[in-house]
Parts: structure tokens; C-alpha cells; sequence
């Protein structure tokens, strides 16, 4: 009748497009925030060595880009592509990837280019690309170490890449001094805006420095569980101003709930280890001390996670965010399979207390020093 159609509702209008305002990267915005201060979402890394000065500021949570590389189930690309812009979005614009990742620089590639097209212009300037090239143990000649720098920026589709993390195989070849040499010209050439390392030994990081490469970073592998980084690295870290960005933080996802007061060791009681990462780490804990003292190390991260109405993931990036000369940490992400903003946000907000770190820094101590297991760090690839 004409009295309904008059009380229903109109059909909505079409809804525009909208150019989202993106939430910012607190320390992008003015200048730099330290990675020491409590709370600061961004850190700064620089080198004053090589000639000039060069410094790229990060949010200190990375988002973590190996899951794309298969074993963790189907990438979608359009749907991974929205997913990068949805992390981007929340505040979380640092992206961390290699050349070996799968499509992992071309995904990115695909995102920078729908931020241009679609957010505002200082979202750009927030959004960073890190990658890493791992090269085969032959000569590094100029045009070899061009032409593999040429690939990734032509796969990101970036004029510079922001940050080229290095990692060599076989300390034995000292080519990578080589290497490092032609990336730093690349750098003065404006190919790469900043010169890492990833998973080298403090010893080797010595040996760079000392050769006036202009190192802002080494990536390396940092849990509470796996705290071989601060018995050495985070030293020389300290003197030079290097900084650490740490990934295996969350050991794959075995420290979380979902692994709390399960028994793996028996088939098919406990939830299976299905990742390439899951199955590492749980090598790790081993090495460690094993899965009952893991079970005790995750109810003392219970107990502070409940204390702080957070997830254990949370409180495990966060703790190791607080060690020397840690600028970030990355978390995995399963790009168009599940996401973890929120928690991933909670970890730059969670405040620990001296009591929370005393706690978590005894139960980690309750296991071996991996340092004496395995070696430095980085000396897991190269036994």
C-alpha cells in the first residue's frame, strides 16, 4: 500500500569512494621518536659512517612478509595486496620482506602503488619497503651486485629501496666485504637510502664497521627464549649505534595460548606443528631446555598477560622490545588468511613494570644459554 511504501526506508545513496585517513606511526610525525622511550610507536636508524649520513625512521612492530613465501597456505594477491593496506592503515606501514620471499616484493610493488593512487601523500612518506638480498657465495663484481638491487627496486617499483638488509653464507669467502663496498656506492648513488645486515655474527659486524660501511641494523633472531643477542651483539650494538630488528619473537606462534598446557610430544594431542616456522622454533625450544620448561615459561607469560588484559603474543614482542639496542620486532603476516592488528597495536601500547620483566627474565633464564648451544647469532645458518 502507498502507507508502507511511505514508512519504508529509501534505498541508501551510493557511497562515494573514500580516500582513507590513515592512523600515523606516532614517531613519523615531527621528529624521530627513540626507540628507548616507553610507548613510542617509531624508531630511528642511522649511520654517520661512509661519508654522509643516512637514517630511515620505522614503526618499531614490522609486519613480516616471509609467510608469502608458501607453506602457510595460498596467497591471494589481491587479497593480500588489501591486507598490506589495511596494516597500513592501522598505523603498522613497515613492511619487511627479501628477494627470495616468493611474490613478496612484487606484493609490495602492488600496494605502494595503490597508496599513491588511493591515501593521501603523507601516508606514502610513512609507508616503508625492507628487504633482503641473499646472494650465492660467487664474486661480487659491480654489475652482479647492480643488477640483483636493479631487480628489487624494479619488483617493489620504488627509485630507492629503503633499506637493503645483507646476508652472506660462508664467512670463509670474504666477498662479502665486496659486496657491501658496491652497495654502499649504490647508496651514495641514490639506489638504497640505508645499508643493513641479516643474521651476521658481532664478530663480522666488528669487521664491517671497522671497513666504514654504513650499517643502521642487523636482523636477527630474538626471543625470550632465544636471547643470544644481548650476550654479545647488543654490546658492540651500544658503542656504535647500530640497532637490532629481531624477527622469531613470537617463535612462529608457539608462545601463545594456543600452545599453553598442551603436550606436543604425543601425536595428535596437541596442536599441530604445520609452518615452516612452527617446526623451527620448536627445534629452538628444544635446544633450549625442552617442552615442559617451555609449558612453565608460558604460564609465567599468562600471569603477566592477564595482569594486562593482553594476548602472550603481546607480551612476548613487547618484553624483548625492551632490550638493549632494540629498535623493532617483526610479527608474521598470513596476508589475505588472518590478521592480528589489534594485538599487534597492543604491543606498542603495553607497558611492562619491573616485576612483569623480573618474572619473564627468570623463567627465561631457567633454560640453556643458547649462545653455548648454537653460537652467536646468525650461526644457526652457517653449523
Amino acid at each position: 500500500s502507498s502507507a508502507a511504501r511511505a514508512l519504508s526506508p529509501a534505498p541508501p545513496a551510493p557511497t562515494p569512494p573514500r580516500r582513507v585517513r590513515p592512523a600515523r606511526c606516532a614517531g613519523f610525525v615531527g621528529p624521530a621518536v627513540e626507540s628507548a622511550t616507553p610507548g613510542a610507536r617509531a624508531a630511528t636508524l642511522a649511520s654517520s659512517r661512509g661519508g654522509t649520513d643516512s637514517s630511515l625512521a620505522i614503526c618499531r612492530v614490522l609486519n613480516g612478509m616471509w609467510q608469502t613465501s608458501g607453506g602457510w597456505g595460498r596467497i591471494d594477491r589481491a587479497d593480500a595486496v588489501d591486507a598490506m593496506l589495511a596494516y597500513a592503515d592501522a598505523g603498522l606501514s613497515t613492511f619487511d620482506m627479501a628477494d627470495h620471499y616468493g611474490p613478496a616484493e612484487d606484493l609490495y610493488g602492488m600496494f605502494i602503488n595503490k597508496v599513491r593512487r588511493e591515501r593521501p601523500p603523507e601516508m606514502l612518506e610513512e609507508v616503508r619497503g625492507l628487504t633482503k638480498w641473499v646472494p650465492p657465495p660467487v664474486k661480487m663484481t659491480r654489475s652482479f651486485v647492480e643488477e640483483n638491487i636493479n631487480r628489487s627496486r624494479k619488483r617493489m617499483d620504488v627509485a630507492a629501496l629503503d633499506m637493503l638488509q645483507f646476508h652472506w653464507w660462508d664467512y670463509a669467502n670474504p666477498g662479502y666485504l665486496d659486496a657491501l663496498k658496491h652497495i654502499t656506492d649504490l647508496k651514495e648513488e641514490g639506489k638504497i637510502k640505508t645499508v643493513a645486515l641479516t643474521n651476521f655474527d658481532t664478530e663480522r659486524l666488528q669487521i664491517i664497521l671497522e671497513n666504514g660501511i654504513p650499517i643502521v641494523s642487523n636482523q636477527v633472531q630474538h626471543s625470550i627464549v632465544d636471547m643470544r643477542p644481548q650476550k654479545k651483539m647488543a654490546e658492540l650494538c651500544e658503542l656504535t649505534g647500530v640497532k637490532l630488528i629481531t624477527y622469531g619473537t613470537v617463535m612462529g606462534g608457539l608462545l601463545s595460548e594456543k600452545f599453553l598446557d598442551t603436550n606436543i610430544n604425543i601425536p595428535f594431542a596437541g596442536p599441530p606443528l604445520n609452518t615452516p616456522s612452527l617446526q623451527k622454533y620448536k627445534r629452538m625450544i628444544d635446544a633450549w631446555g625442552g617442552w615442559s620448561l617451555f609449558q612453565a615459561l608460558l604460564q609465567t607469560l599468562k600471569k603477566v598477560s592477564l595482569k594486562h588484559g593482553v594476548p602472550i603474543s603481546t607480551v612476548a614482542v613487547r618484553y624483548i622490545l625492551n632490550q638493549t639496542s632494540v629498535a623493532g620486532s617483526m610479527v608474521g603476516v598470513r596476508l589475505g588468511l588472518s590478521e592480528h592488528i589489534r594485538d599487534t597495536n597492543a604491543i606498542l601500547l603495553l607497558l611492562l613494570d619491573e616485576e612483569d620483566m623480573g618474572s619473564i627474565t627468570e623463567a627465561s633464564q631457567r633454560g640453556r644459554n643458547l649462545m653455548e648451544v648454537i653460537g652467536d647469532c646468525g650461526d644457526e645458518y652457517r653449523a
